[in-house]
């Protein structure tokens, strides 16, 4: 709640500072001359605009509330951002001109002013909300799963928690006083401890919350603690039933984006084409047997990016620096144009635009007997893009995957229009970085 609470301040305070840019470029543009009627002229075209500034901002990650490493990546970000917005201005009022307005240097101005207003504003909620206003929890458990929680809580303030550590030796609630605990979490391995669930029972008046362990990783890891659940979770909150609907919904936005995807990369067909024949003469297009929704196989089209013998020792998980991948193939890769071609797999209803990404039968075979529950993914179709490749780093070993299923997990459970226009969202980010 607090995660949702902060980024709507953020998309507050930058909607506000929007308008003040736009009211300050209107001052210093028309100067002696400004009136309101003009302000109200450019009120409508610049609400527009701003909506779409909003969603760039978004696609660059404004709104994840990760603090960036360094400040050059920072304003970098925050440069970019701005160009890509400055750009789409000049394209929404020269190639629409239907408001009667062209603004030139006043567009110029109102980016200036507001990447002003912009910079001083995040570094001010960076600094006040990685210090204060954190949520003070408390874990009561033991495991690897709770070492890496802890890790995750203390290495993450963005996230809005901060960790207090108790000892169970002492008095509980005098510790809950002292160091001022909102929230505390237990693992399951507690509830069989009587005397401690009576302690946390006596504390409910004490207006402290309590979260069971797995609830609480979701909600803060937004992935599902694979280690701590067991069939019973699957039968309570895999509800298959009530996504009828939504998934009559999800398959006619598929067939109507992967058209205007389609339609929009058609000019690079050829030239793609062009270049991966010229390159070693072999096939332009690559397909690979992958596992679909009930297990059914599917052949997955993309712009062949690796040499054509790449897979004569059989399969292999794909590595950092792949030899196997041609000179075309890396730049095809690092800008993801090969991947396009797969929107003909959404089209003919192997896959979809949001799932799990679909794996090689091969693959299936080993990581089904390596990690528990892992057929659960056909479940559903696999996806274009999904919560686990805007969440985790391409997928080369055992390891990998099973950090994947655990984000596959909670989008399985929670997959919904809203999180589908998320992930696509997100997935434009990829356009902006290597890999």
């Amino acid at each position: 709640m607090r995660k949702i609470l902060r980024q709507i301040i953020l998309i507050s305070g930058d909607t506000s500072l929007l308008y003040l840019s736009l009211l300050l470029t209107l001052l210093i543009g028309f100067w002696s001359g400004f009136n309101w009627r003009i302000f109200l002229n450019h009120l409508l075209p610049f609400s527009i605009l701003y909506s779409l500034w909003l969603i760039i901002f978004y696609i660059f990650g404004f709104y994840d509330l990760i603090l960036p490493r360094s400040i050059f990546v920072f304003y970098t970000r925050i440069l970019i951002a701005l160009g890509v917005a400055f750009s789409l201005g000049i394209a929404f009022f020269y190639l629409l001109p239907v408001f009667g307005i062209s603004p030139k240097t006043n567009l110029f101005l109102d980016v200036f002013i507001f990447g002003i207003f912009f910079t001083l504003w995040r570094n001010s909620f960076n600094s006040i909300f990685s210090r204060h206003f954190l949520v003070r929890v408390s874990i009561i458990g033991q495991g690897e799963e709770v070492d890496n929680l802890k890790r995750k809580i203390s290495n993450s303030p963005y996230l809005g928690y901060k960790l207090i550590e108790i000892n169970l030796r002492e008095d509980l609630f005098d510790q809950v006083e002292k160091k001022n605990i909102d929230t505390i979490i237990f693992t399951k391995d507690f509830e069989a401890d009587q005397r401690l669930l009576k302690i946390l029972y006596l504390g409910l008046p004490e207006r402290i919350n309590f979260l069971d362990f797995s609830t609480a990783y979701e909600i803060i890891t937004e992935k599902i603690p694979l280690s701590m659940i067991s069939h019973s979770w699957f039968l309570e909150n895999l509800k298959e039933g009530d996504k009828v609907f939504y998934d009559k919904l999800k398959r006619i936005a598929d067939i109507a984006l992967a058209f205007i995807i389609l339609l929009l990369t058609s000019p690079f067909w050829l030239l793609i084409a062009i270049l991966i024949r010229t390159e070693d003469g072999g096939p332009v297009f690559y397909s690979q047997e992958r596992v679909g929704k009930n297990r059914k196989r599917f052949r997955l089209i993309k712009f062949r990016s690796m040499v054509v013998d790449a897979e004569k020792e059989g399969a292999k998980w794909a590595e950092r620096e792949d030899k196997r991948v041609t000179r075309i193939g890396r730049i095809l890769r690092q800008i993801h144009l090969d991947e396009v071609p797969q929107m003909l797999n959404i089209i003919r209803g192997d896959i979809s635009l949001v799932g799990p990404r679909p794996e090689r039968p091969e693959f299936v075979v080993l990581l089904e007997k390596k990690i528990p529950y892992y057929q659960l993914r056909h479940l559903i179709k696999p996806g274009f893009t999904g919560w686990a490749q805007i969440k985790f780093r391409y997928g080369r070993s055992m390891m990998d995957s099973y950090e994947k299923f655990q984000y596959d997990l909670y989008y399985l459970k929670n997959r919904s229009v809203f999180l589908d226009t998320r992930i696509l969202l997100k997935t434009f980010q990829l356009f902006f970085k290597k890999g």
